[in-house]
Formats: C-alpha cells, structure tokens, sequence
C-alpha cells in the first residue's frame, strides 16, 4: 500500500483523537482547537484525493472509519463533561454504526454508496455543535453552550434522515 496525502491527513485524525480526549476537559480552547485541526482534515483528504485522482479503496475505507472514531470520541467525551445527554450520543452513534456497516457491505460487493447532502450537512452541524459544547462559554454575549444544543439538535435530525437515506440507498444498489 503506498501512502499518500489524503491517506496520511486521514491518519492524523486518528493520531489526534486521543490528545483531543485528554486536552479538551481540562483546556477546552487547546481541545477545540484539536478537535478543528482533525475536522478539517476530514475535509480536506475527500479534496486532495478528487482533484489529484488518489481515491483508493483502502481510504474510501478508512475516511469513514476516521470520521466516525473522531465524531463517537467527541461525543462520549461530552457525555462524561455533562454537556451532552446520553441519549441523543446513543442516537447518533448507532447510526454512524449503521451507515458504516451498511457502506462496508456495499463495498464489499464493489458498490460504492458515496456520501449525500445529508452526511455532509449532519457532518457539518456536528462539527459546529461539538466545538460549541466543548467550549460551552459566552462570547460577545452569545452563549456558545446554547448555541451547540442547537446545532447538536439538527445533527441529530439530520443523522436520523441521512441515516434513512443510506439504507434507502443501500437496498436499492444491493
């Protein structure tokens, strides 16, 4: 297997995850700031490897894979600093579960189910929310913590409906 950037930006994420875990409830600012630097190299491998024509199985594999351990890390870590019900983590993680089982299957079977508007919109509104709760402090009289239930909220909708639309998907391309 031959590394490339993509594949190396997907790897860091994983490489910072467990620095993200051990900064964030002791220096929330350090642990956003972490936790950003791995978000964005979810963006930018998908990037890099279109406009380079490296998109390979292992890291259509392994984006996901990345993704996922990044998002269920943040997500525990704010049920264990109480600003996040463990009810809507459960929710949301079972369904990263689900799209994942779902996509490994496909893929399996050479079918690829790429990503849709709603992965990426939930993505995105996670994101957002997860830095929000993380720091959970006013800032210019904006309540930051209010802010993240909000867009933890539409991420759990939209984890709901996404996740609907890859099973959909799934079943048709099987």
């Amino acid at each position: 297997m031959r590394f490339n950037l993509p594949t190396i930006l997907t790897f860091s994420r994983i490489v910072l995850i467990p620095f993200f875990v051990l900064t964030a409830p002791e220096r929330p600012f350090l642990g956003a700031f972490i936790f950003g630097v791995a978000s964005i190299t979810d963006f930018l491998d998908g990037y890099i490897a279109r406009k380079r024509g490296q998109i390979t199985k292992f890291g259509i594999i392994l984006d996901p894979i990345a993704d996922k351990f990044l998002i269920i890390s943040a997500l525990v870590l704010l049920v264990d600093m109480a600003r996040l019900s463990v009810w809507i983590a459960i929710i949301i993680i079972v369904r990263e579960f689900l799209v994942t089982g779902l996509r490994a299957v496909a893929l399996s079977k050479d079918i690829v189910i790429p990503a849709e508007l709603g992965g990426k919109l939930k993505t995105s509104f996670q994101i957002v929310a997860i830095l929000c709760l993380i720091m959970g402090i006013d800032v210019f009289g904006v309540d930051l913590y209010d802010v993240g239930t909000v867009f933890i909220w539409i991420a759990l909708f939209l984890s709901i409906v996404s996740g609907v639309q890859y099973t959909v998907s799934f079943w048709k391309k099987i």
